[in-house]
């Protein structure tokens, strides 16, 4: 349960880096935009593999007791700390997301982007849930990871805050 979550937490964190970099037309000389959308894509798909893995080991799992309600359900009792309750709602928020990508081609695309903009509370809320939840938040390679991740996701909020200030450039054609 332990090791999907945190390989769960650094698939997303690309998830966010890629979904920022193909939102901002992100391309080199050899690489080109759609490989980015590709990427950002697959890496999506299997960050919800390893998340289906790990909600099912934390139900399967004795000593963590989450029955199935408190996976989706937000709500902290007795029981069911803070913490889970902000892993259920970063899942609530990025099952719409998963819902209107897989339904894309019939939403409008304002629909579509303002259901996107979840991931940007998604992910806070799936850091803090490892945080306040794993046991393993005071080892070294865990506090790392977990620095990592926000270091990568700052930056890359920030480039795409920058970035909104310049227009995207035009599309010259093969001949000028």
């Amino acid at each position: 349960m332990r090791g999907s979550g945190v390989v769960t937490l650094i698939l997303f964190t690309a998830v966010v880096i890629l979904g920022i970099a193909t939102t901002r037309r992100f391309h080199t000389a050899r690489l080109p935009r759609f490989v980015t959308l590709g990427l950002h894509r697959s890496v999506s798909l299997l960050a919800v593999v390893f998340l289906g893995v790990h909600i099912a080991t934390a139900l399967l799992d004795s000593y963590a007791k989450v029955g199935l309600a408190q996976v989706v359900v937000p709500v902290p009792t007795s029981t069911y700390n803070l913490f889970l309750g902000l892993g259920a709602l970063s899942l609530d928020l990025l099952a719409a997301i998963v819902v209107t990508s897989l339904l894309r081609h019939r939403l409008s695309r304002r629909v579509w982007k303002a259901v996107h903009w979840f991931a940007y509370g998604s992910w806070p809320l799936a850091l803090a849930h490892s945080l306040g939840n794993g046991t393993d938040t005071a080892s070294g390679w865990f506090v790392d990871t977990a620095v990592a991740c926000v270091l990568l996701v700052v930056a890359a909020v920030v480039w795409r805050l920058f970035e909104l200030r310049r227009p995207y450039p035009k599309y010259l054609g093969a001949a000028s």
